[in-house]
């Protein structure tokens, strides 16, 4: 277990006004701060609560991306998923294993300061795989495709997995109005039918919500994971993200796959505020997007007892960025793969700076490995440099994927 403290730090989280602090770590947890073992800051970094991401595809990031033919949108999901698997892309992808894919996904989260993220996969697919990866990938939710005809049959049908979800404080999680046919435009109206739009729904997507679908989300306490990226691509428009808003609909962000959406959770936030001046002329607070990639997603997670603010008694999933500019929110929501200092998971060290190696004791331990990240001597658990090896090998070139910011030691 790890023991110490981040001093001099300007503390974010929900709640309370950002200022200068310390915060202590002991046995997974937060704690008030002790001289056992401190890390100063040195009044330069930001100190946020780990991000999280609520909608990814964790088999599908690969590059390039997947979508309709030029000048062209999709009506529907179901012609990407063909055009997908009939294209380079997937063939390239297929000669990496199942293990491999996850373990790109993982670090493609990691990267951009994400300890908590949904693989949106059934579980008889992922369980096996998921305690494996450096990150935490939920393994407790409900899950179906989505409510039409045409949906994937994941898990054991809408209405158990729901039950399920209920009874064991679980998100319900499942795409919803994914494009603009009758059974899309009607996800909402089924869910309600069923008697199973409530709280625990965590609803991805969301494009074809009617303002009346809005008003009975809001209703029902159902969240939702805004894929804005993915959205524009695939069908050039996105959810009513204003409306929902307006609404008090818990909104949280999504990277959705890398073969559809942004590469990483730092560019989808960056995306989500350009196209919302886009859309509506305004700014999108930078507090706002802060909270949707932290507080909101703990509560669209069913975890908001553990993670998403810094407070005593949490896990320590801490995200140290670089001071860029001196408002908090906005140096966030700025931020690039290149301003992470550190990134923890339950206290654990998953990635930072050289200058935090006095977390171990002063030598890095069995288990991690070092890469250069913009000049700068990094060190990250496992061997991810290994990893993209061994993706260029079986693939036959020196492939790139812009979630990992490194060039791999040969």
């Amino acid at each position: 277990m790890y023991k110490y403290s981040l001093a001099n730090g300007i503390v974010v989280t929900s709640g309370c006004t950002p200022k200068i602090g310390n915060l202590g770590v002991s046995q997974e947890r937060i704690v008030p701060p002790d001289k056992t073992l401190v890390m100063d800051l040195g009044a330069q970094s930001f100190i946020y609560p780990a991000l999280i991401n609520t909608h990814d595809h964790m088999q599908g990031n690969y590059l390039p991306r997947v979508g309709p033919k030029p000048g062209s949108f999709y009506l529907t999901w179901y012609p990407w998923d063909n055009d997908l698997k009939a294209s380079d892309t997937f063939t390239e992808r297929s000669r990496l294993s199942r293990e491999e894919l996850y373990a790109l996904s993982a670090y493609k989260n990691l990267f951009s300061g994400v300890a908590t993220v949904n693989d949106h996969f059934p579980q008889a697919l992922n369980r096996a795989i998921l305690p494996t990866l450096p990150i935490r990938a939920i393994l407790n939710y409900g899950l179906a495709h989505e409510v039409s005809s045409y949906d994937l049959k994941w898990g054991d049908g809408v209405a158990v997995e729901h039950r399920r979800a209920v009874k064991n404080g679980w998100p319900f999680i499942t795409h919803l109005a994914e494009g603009f046919d009758r059974e899309a435009m009607d996800g909402v109206k089924i869910l309600e039918q069923m008697g199973i739009l409530d709280n625990h729904c965590l609803l991805i997507h969301g494009i074809g919500f009617s303002d009346e679908d809005i008003r009975k989300i809001a209703q029902a306490g159902a969240s939702i994971s805004w894929c804005a990226a993915s959205n524009m691509f695939m069908f050039n428009v996105t959810c009513k993200i204003k409306k929902l808003l307006n609404a008090g609909v818990n909104v949280t962000i999504g990277t959705d796959s890398a073969a559809t959406g942004s590469y990483n959770l730092f560019e989808e936030i960056h995306y989500d505020r350009d196209l919302y001046r886009r859309l509506y002329g305004e700014e999108l607070p930078a507090q706002r997007l802060f909270e949707m990639v932290t507080r909101n997603a703990a509560k669209a997670f069913w975890m908001q007892d553990r993670i998403g603010v810094l407070e005593e008694g949490k896990l320590a999933d801490i995200l140290v960025l670089r001071g860029r500019v001196d408002d908090p929110y906005e140096n966030l929501v700025s931020a690039s793969m290149e301003d992470i200092e550190l990134l923890t998971l339950a206290g654990k060290p998953l990635y930072g700076e050289l200058r935090f190696i006095d977390l171990f004791g002063g030598k890095l331990p069995k288990g991690y490995s070092r890469i250069t990240v913009a000049n700068r001597p990094m060190f990250v658990i496992g061997d991810p440099g290994l990893l993209y090896l061994e993706v260029r090998k079986k693939i036959g070139f020196k492939k790139v994927l812009d979630f990992l910011p490194f060039e791999p030691m040969v």
